[in-house]
């Protein structure tokens, strides 16, 4: 069939593409396909130990048992539908037993404090001790890592002297080694230079302490309006994130320090707010397809009873046991609420700040998986019936991008606990396997199966 473009007509545009989409793929190169946490529990470095995920686990499922004894009351306290209130209690409890903490970040800010320089010089040495010991027992959650102090112009010799210390200190005591899932949380970001100083830090003590260049990622805290738009009006974050020189692992949104920063009153700062919502917006533009992986703020209505039977003192009343029942129910389904919410926009990991919240992270997280696993099995099943083309399944229609999320849907699902590799496998990635198996398929029937089938990291 005659055509009238010959080679030299294209020649530069077509090399101007060229170069213009490998930049593009350098810089967008999708999802992480490893694990990302669910949470991340945040507290004081001083009060870390080697067993504090055992602990806040059993902690957890103290309160559980004392204000939920059963699977109906806790459904009917935080709104988990009547025929999935029994397997979300049992898979609840049996997180909390196995697996209680997934992340935790040993405080050195907000949760720490400003103290005198001997004291967080000790502190620092002796929580990476715990750390260390942590690595040794094998007691430590699947990710774990430090939150240094801001590198505003106030702090910033504190805080890299902190990080100092504290790597120094768990390397030596390591083995030369640092724990799997490591990461630095730097808070309050407000200008490039500041990730650019933590880099040149984590560069030079990974050179002396003979670690491959890049070992000790980054998390970021957007707390700041200027974390969010620059001064010529421009998203920030992705200058920010480009300054880490790849080491930038996530984005964790900050609420409370955000809202305060815009003057709004204490009242109304909770992670319903909508300058909150646009703010989650702005970060999901401004680093989607990137590879970093973003969380949400936390909820600061704790699921504590306001009254405590004195040591060796009567109990408490009937009226103060349930006033306290109450209180810990409001705050449960505040908690639940707002991780419901979180998922719903497509933020699947947040902060946690006490031990009570664990079994309502993990009851929003298990409700939202279980309650759309069929409706998402039957579309992927769908989905792959078809190898890739568009599909119609009643009145949702489904592309391959799509697609796509319903295989991330099902791999989020089985990292934390929601389904069973059994229960992920029905009915979509069995007929994956099937169609793989019959038409010979190395496209996305294979791809598919093979990735549901993923070992799980503990």
């Amino acid at each position: 069939m005659p055509t009238s473009l010959t080679g030299d007509d294209l020649r530069d545009a077509l090399s101007r593409l060229t170069q213009a989409n490998r930049g593009f793929a350098a810089a967008y190169p999708g999802d992480r396909s490893d694990r990302q946490p669910v949470h991340t529990m945040y507290g004081g470095a001083h009060l870390f130990t080697a067993t504090v995920a055992r602990k806040l686990g059993e902690a957890a499922l103290e309160s559980l048992a004392s204000y939920a004894p059963d699977a109906a009351t806790f459904a009917g306290a935080i709104g988990v539908p009547d025929g999935l209130a029994g397997m979300v209690y049992e898979r609840v409890r049996e997180k909390l037993r196995r697996e209680p903490v997934e992340d935790h970040r040993l405080d050195f800010e907000d949760g720490y404090g400003n103290r005198p320089d001997a004291e967080e010089d000790g502190h620092a040495v002796s929580a990476a001790t715990e750390v260390a010991a942590g690595m040794t027992q094998g007691s430590l959650p699947p990710f774990i890592g430090i939150r240094i102090k801001p590198l505003n112009q106030e702090l910033s010799a504190r805080s890299l002297r902190t990080l100092d210390l504290f790597l120094t200190t768990l390397l030596a005591r390591g083995g030369g080694r640092l724990p799997a899932g490591f990461a630095v949380t730097l808070p309050k970001v407000t200008v490039p230079e500041q990730v650019t100083t933590l880099v040149a830090a984590l560069e030079a003590l990974e050179r002396r302490a003979s670690l491959a260049p890049g070992a000790v990622a980054i998390e970021l805290m957007v707390e700041t309006p200027q974390s969010i738009v620059g001064p010529r009006g421009e998203l920030a974050l992705p200058a920010q994130v480009a300054a880490a020189r790849g080491r930038c692992r996530g984005a964790h949104f900050g609420v409370y320090d955000y809202t305060a920063s815009l003057n709004i009153t204490a009242m109304h700062q909770a992670p319903a707010h909508p300058a909150c919502d646009w703010a989650r917006h702005a970060m999901q533009v401004a680093l989607a397809g990137t590879g970093v992986t973003l969380s949400d703020g936390a909820t600061t209505v704790m699921p504590v009873g306001p009254h405590r039977a004195p040591e060796g003192g009567p109990p408490l009343t009937r009226d103060q046991a349930e006033e306290n029942r109450r209180a810990v129910h409001h705050a449960w389904r505040a908690h639940y609420d707002d991780v419901r919410s979180s998922l719903r926009q497509g933020y699947y990991q947040g902060w946690d700040l006490h031990p009570a919240q664990l079994p309502t992270r993990y009851a929003a997280l298990f409700a939202f998986f279980l309650e759309a696993r069929e409706r998402a099995s039957a579309r992927l099943s769908a989905f792959v019936a078809k190898a890739a083309q568009a599909t119609l399944v009643g009145n949702i229609f489904d592309d391959a991008a799509t697609g796509q999320g319903l295989l991330s849907f099902f791999l989020r699902g089985i990292n934390c606990g929601a389904l069973t590799e059994a229960e992920a496998l029905t009915r979509g990635a069995r007929r994956a396997g099937r169609s793989a198996a019959t038409d010979g398929s190395s496209g996305p029937a294979r791809s598919l199966h093979n990735r549901l089938r993923r070992p799980r990291r503990a």
